[in-house]
């Protein structure tokens, strides 16, 4: 019997749908996921819901140290009596959201740590984010996403899937589809495909940001409303000190039309254009 049934059975483990819960089944797909990820010897890796500790212990036997993540409490039983054997795990019960990256690491500019998982559709977004502000201490991440999600990471301009995720993902890293998994490949069956995608984050982000954080409310603010342009919809960072006139005159000297769409912008132009108008807010205080 397959190593993941088998576990299933074992322990007559339910997913629970609250939190999101499918688990990966097929053997080989763990497998190729593991292979896939290069990790070695060296590697300090964080997993992201070691579910029935399958791929976990397949990591274990490759890296220095897993940190292994997992919520649901039910699951933190089984997973303490099947790695028990594995001294190079440490198993944290935690909410990835509010796990600090930077818990294990001793000297985070000599070794970032690496990361790996499949996360759920309804946080896969924030898991992200997360990492993208945690990009510091991450090298790269290998995540098993719904292929709705990997679609928009992976999106280029000008089309439906590129929108926010995609702009703020590629400013910090470049993003990688790996391989696909089909829904018979889980248990519970999705009704959708997923896919595993790497995420690499650079050394530098492609401009360098006077503020990430206004980087983003730029970001956010063209996307606010789709079908309208991008000076109109961006009309609305007047409460932060930009008037249309000022707004309009900074996408003309950043070289942006103003009429068209944010979803035709590069990351790396709405990274000038925001460190731009930053700098005329900045001049009208």
């Amino acid at each position: 019997m397959d190593m993941v049934r088998e576990i299933i059975r074992r322990y007559n483990v339910t997913p629970r749908k609250s939190l999101g819960q499918s688990f990966l089944i097929d053997s080989n797909s763990i497998r190729k996921i593991v292979e896939l990820s290069g990790f070695n010897s060296s590697d300090t890796v964080v997993e992201i819901g070691s579910g029935l500790g399958v791929m976990t212990k397949m990591i274990a036997a490759k890296v220095g140290r897993l940190i292994a993540l997992e919520l649901d409490r039910g699951l933190i039983a089984i997973l303490q009596e099947e790695l028990k054997e594995d001294s190079n795990i440490d198993l944290v019960q935690t909410d990835v959201l509010k796990y600090d990256f930077r818990a294990f690491k001793t000297d985070i500019k000599a070794h970032k740590i690496k990361v790996i998982g499949n996360i759920p559709y309804y946080i896969s977004s924030p898991i992200v984010f997360k990492l993208i502000d945690n990009r510091d201490v991450i090298d790269r991440a290998i995540l098993t996403v719904q292929e709705e999600v990997a679609e928009r990471l992976l999106a280029p301009a000008d089309t439906r899937a590129y929108g926010i995720p995609t702009v703020i993902l590629s400013m910090y890293a470049t993003t990688h589809p790996r391989m696909t998994l089909g829904p018979k490949q889980f248990f519970p069956s999705p009704q959708v495909t997923s896919m595993v995608i790497e995420i690499k984050f650079r050394q530098a982000p492609l401009v360098d940001l006077i503020d990430p954080a206004f980087f983003r409310l730029v970001v956010r603010t063209a996307f606010g409303r789709r079908r309208k342009t991008l000076l109109n919809n961006l009309k609305a960072l007047d409460r932060h000190g930009l008037s249309a006139a000022v707004i309009a005159k900074t996408l003309e000297e950043v070289g942006i039309d103003g009429r068209r769409r944010a979803e035709t912008v590069q990351s790396v132009d709405f990274g000038r254009l925001a460190n731009a108008l930053l700098q005329k807010a900045a001049l009208n205080d």
